[in-house]
């Protein structure tokens, strides 16, 4: 929880801070502007020193530096889309018609204190009065803008949350995708098992109906590789099962990456692919073998196994290799790399990932 809290401060200091680093440089602009005017309206050295202007001009965007979370969170509580336009314009526009007159007053009553040292007369009154009335319509474009703003922010937001919603059921469905296509081809296995060594068969059915449990939770899209690991060793164990001595499987995994993150389910469809395509169609069987390690700064993970010299390299347009790689795309872009090498009675798969700490279970 302190965490959290820690994290919340810090951005809204960083927000902050940048609302009101933009309405210094706003100042910054304004000032040039108001010097020369104020040359040209009374005498060359009328302005007075360059620093005083823009200190006054900066005291008169001191309440909109206020009140600018107050437009933010407005824009986004009442933002405008399709089929939502009259509502949030109205809302905006009364919020306008109390925003701007009390904040040119406030900026107005800030610079006439600063410039008259801190002492204002019954006759400074009208004057300051006609002033804010004044200002108040050069100040309608400012908050027109910075409602604009606030709009924009909320339009990128809402996409943002509709492209990770979208994300996410991609990745549903493509999980989706593993498990019907994990169920059929190890009952098959099994079921030619069952006439050979019912006693195997039902050995594998145990560790099948166990691995399934798993599966059909609710599970999040990223996991540690330690878990992913020992759910590729227990789907491993149970294909041993099926091939008997006809099946090696060696991992090596550096120390400092079982606790990365991987997307769940992403070494069971390349160990079967592996399996399948690789070590089952040899005389004699194979070895499969997963490496996990750090390379410049990223998760390398490679699964490499023996292979037919015969067999065609997969194009990776098969329901395993298509589906990691549109899960790797969807969940990092271009931030992932899959590499498949076929060749010398070998195939390897290796993939490249951002390295990063999995989320606590």
């Amino acid at each position: 929880m302190q965490i959290v809290q820690e994290g919340s401060r810090t951005r809204w200091l960083v927000a902050g801070g940048v609302i009101v680093a933009a309405w210094t440089l706003v100042a910054l602009a304004w000032t040039p502007p108001t010097v020369l005017v104020q040359q040209m309206m009374h005498s060359p050295d009328a302005g007075g020193p360059s620093l005083d202007v823009f200190v006054y001009v900066l005291l008169g965007f001191v309440p909109w530096m206020a009140t600018t979370p107050l437009i933010l969170f407005l824009g986004r509580r009442f933002a405008i889309s399709e089929g939502r336009v009259l509502r949030p314009l109205a809302l905006q526009l009364l919020a306008g018609f109390a925003i701007v007159p009390s904040a040119t007053l406030v900026g107005t009553l800030l610079g006439a204190l600063t410039m008259q040292h801190g002492h204002i007369s019954s006759t400074d009154v009208p004057h300051i009065l006609s002033a804010t009335t004044i200002t108040s319509f050069y100040s309608i474009p400012t908050y027109i803008a910075v409602a604009a703003i606030a709009q924009a922010f909320a339009y990128f937001e809402r996409y943002r949350r509709r492209e990770r919603l979208l994300a996410r059921a991609q990745l549903k469905a493509l999980q989706a995708q593993i498990n019907p296509h994990f169920l059929f081809n190890t009952l098959n296995a099994i079921s030619a098992l069952g006439y050979r060594d019912p006693a195997r068969a039902d050995a594998a059915l145990s560790l099948l109906s166990e691995l399934m449990r798993q599966t059909l939770g609710e599970r999040p899209q990223e996991v540690a590789l330690r878990d992913e690991i020992a759910f590729a060793r227990g789907y491993a164990d149970l294909y041993a099962l099926l091939l008997g001595d006809e099946l090696k499987v060696v991992f090596d995994v550096e120390g400092t990456v079982w606790n990365a993150a991987v997307p769940v389910m992403l070494l069971q469809p390349l160990i079967e692919n592996a399996i399948v395509h690789g070590v089952a169609r040899l005389n004699g069987g194979g070895q499969i073998a997963l490496s996990a390690r750090t390379v410049a700064g990223r998760l390398a993970l490679t699964i490499t196994n023996d292979a037919p010299e015969a067999a065609q390299p997969s194009n990776g347009t098969g329901i395993g290799l298509a589906n990691v790689r549109e899960r790797l795309d969807a969940l990092y872009g271009d931030t992932q790399a899959l590499e498949l090498e076929h060749g010398d009675g070998r195939v390897a798969v290796t993939l490249s990932l951002p390295l990063r700490e999995a989320s606590p279970a």
